[in-house]
This record gives structure tokens, C-alpha cells and sequence, in this order.
């Protein structure tokens, strides 16, 4: 069976050394780039790569512009590595389509825990039903795709997933860190802004639709139809 690969992207030869070899102990395939082209070229060259972790501060091609070429080709996961840790880089992150965020330094152990949640929810689910019809939306967990009304919608990775678990959870009030904890999957060391963003843009996509997830005030979020 081929392993999955994933592309690591950093200036620094000794920050792709310590990622890719926590990634090869859990037996990944690893591509490593030094800076935005590369990465690009990389990308397009090799086929199937699963997953890419991406720094921002980069010569040539800045982390920022490398995500934006590969969301107009491609939905692939990707986790954002940044020295400066500030509110506006993470929020442009998602609003460009990241999928994960982490400020430098970083525990490797956590950036791997990160990774194979991701993977593991990107991958097929071997429980449960794999398609969710409600309220004139159909979220079809194996190919990975919604309708609403018929009509696809594209989602980023993070918000299908945050779809996927309000649906499953529909009529239920949950909890900014229920939410975190259940579909990011680990300990979030971030805030209440990271599910508001994403929430944001879920509504705003799903149209008319974006009024299932009702807010619930000094707590969360409620998928509710009528």
C-alpha cells in the first residue's frame, strides 16, 4: 500500500528536517520544498500528495500567494505555520482556505496529532451513514460533497466538516469548544474567533440555508430547520 504523502514547505532546512522526521516515524511519504515556487512546482509535479504544511514568511513566494494558487486547483488540506501569531494573519489564513493554523514554536508532537486528525476526517469514514439529507441539503460524506436544493456548493475542507458535524448533530446546542474539540479534534489552542469565522462563511455559502445554524448567545451554535 503507497503512503501518503504530504509537502512540507519552509525556509528553514532545519524546520523541514524536524517536521519530516516526526512525519516518517508515523510512516508518511514526505516532499519537502525550500520556498513558494518550489512548493508550487512540487505540488503540480508529484500526484496524490495528501496534505501540505506551509510557512508564511518565505523568499521567492510568500506563504499567503502559494495558498492561493493551489485553492483555484485544488481542495487539499493545508496547515499554516507563522512566526508572528498575530489575529489578522490566522483570520486571513482562513479566508483564504487554510485549514489549520499553528504559530511557531510549536510542539512537532501536536503538528503530528494535527495532521492525522486531519487525514483520518478527510479520509473514508467506516461508520455511520455515509450521505446526510436535510432540509433541502445533502451532504454526501464519501465523495465529500454537498447540494443544497440540488445545486453543489463548494466548501473548504474545514467547513464541510463543520457542516457535516451540525447535521449529525441537528437540534442539539453545542458548545464553541464541543465544536473545536469534536471537529478539530484536538485541543485547540486558539479562541472562539476560529469557529466564528468558519461559521460565518458556512452561512454565507449555504445561502438562505446559512439560517439552519442558529447562534445561540454566550454559548455556541444550534443546526435547527424552521
Amino acid at each position: 500500500m503507497a503512503k501518503i504523502k504530504i509537502l512540507v514547505v519552509d525556509d528553514e532546512s532545519r524546520m523541514r528536517k524536524l517536521v519530516r522526521d516526526f512525519l516518517v516515524r508515523k510512516d508518511y511519504e514526505v516532499l519537502e520544498a525550500g520556498d513558494g515556487e518550489e512548493a508550487l512546482d512540487v505540488f503540480y509535479k508529484e500526484k496524490e500528495i495528501a496534505l501540505i504544511i506551509l510557512d508564511v514568511m518565505m523568499p521567492k513566494m510568500n506563504g499567503w500567494d502559494v495558498v492561493r494558487e493551489i485553492r483555484e486547483n485544488s481542495k487539499v488540506p493545508i496547515i499554516m505555520l507563522t512566526a508572528k501569531g498575530e489575529e489578522s494573519d490566522e483570520l486571513l489564513g482562513f479566508d483564504l482556505g487554510v485549514d489549520e493554523y499553528i504559530a511557531k514554536p510549536f510542539s512537532p508532537k501536536i503538528l503530528v496529532a494535527r495532521v492525522e486528525a486531519i487525514l483520518r476526517r478527510a479520509g473514508k469514514q467506516d461508520s455511520g451513514n455515509m450521505l446526510i439529507e436535510m432540509g433541502g441539503i445533502i451532504l454526501d460524506k464519501a465523495a465529500h460533497q454537498v447540494t443544497i436544493d440540488g445545486n453543489p456548493v463548494e466548501l473548504s475542507y474545514k467547513e464541510f466538516e463543520l457542516l457535516n458535524y451540525f447535521m449529525e448533530n441537528a437540534g442539539i446546542a453545542l458548545s464553541r469548544e464541543r465544536i473545536l474539540d469534536s471537529v478539530w479534534n484536538y485541543d485547540y489552542f486558539g479562541d472562539a474567533r476560529t469557529i466564528d469565522t468558519h461559521v460565518k462563511k458556512l452561512r454565507s455559502k449555504m445561502g438562505e440555508k446559512g439560517d439552519y445554524i442558529k447562534t445561540i448567545w454566550g454559548m455556541g451554535y444550534k443546526f435547527e430547520i424552521g
